[in-house]
């Protein structure tokens, strides 16, 4: 039988990604540029992957360059699937 969780705990069990801070002109939103290596599936070459995720920033305190952390939360806009983690 499975235990059952208390009320009030939030646990994040979804994605979380490393990446720097690459715009903040938008309020309380920050985009985010995470690359990541892949390795080829019949050359076995490592090669980088760049993309830029949308995050939600309430406080609008992160600024270009800084290295976030962003976790997958349930949609907050059409585009925004993310928000930022505090160091």
């Amino acid at each position: 039988m499975k235990k059952k969780e208390e009320k009030g705990k939030s646990e994040n069990k979804g994605t979380i990604l490393e990446g720097v801070v690459v715009s903040d002109k938008m309020d309380k939103t920050v985009v985010v540029s995470v690359s990541r290596f892949v390795k080829h599936p019949k050359y076995g070459k490592y090669y980088k992957i760049n993309k830029k995720y949308k995050a939600h920033d309430e406080e609008n305190k992160y600024k270009i360059g800084d290295k976030i952390k962003i976790a997958e939360t349930k949609p907050i806009s059409k585009d925004k699937k993310f928000t930022v983690i505090t160091n």
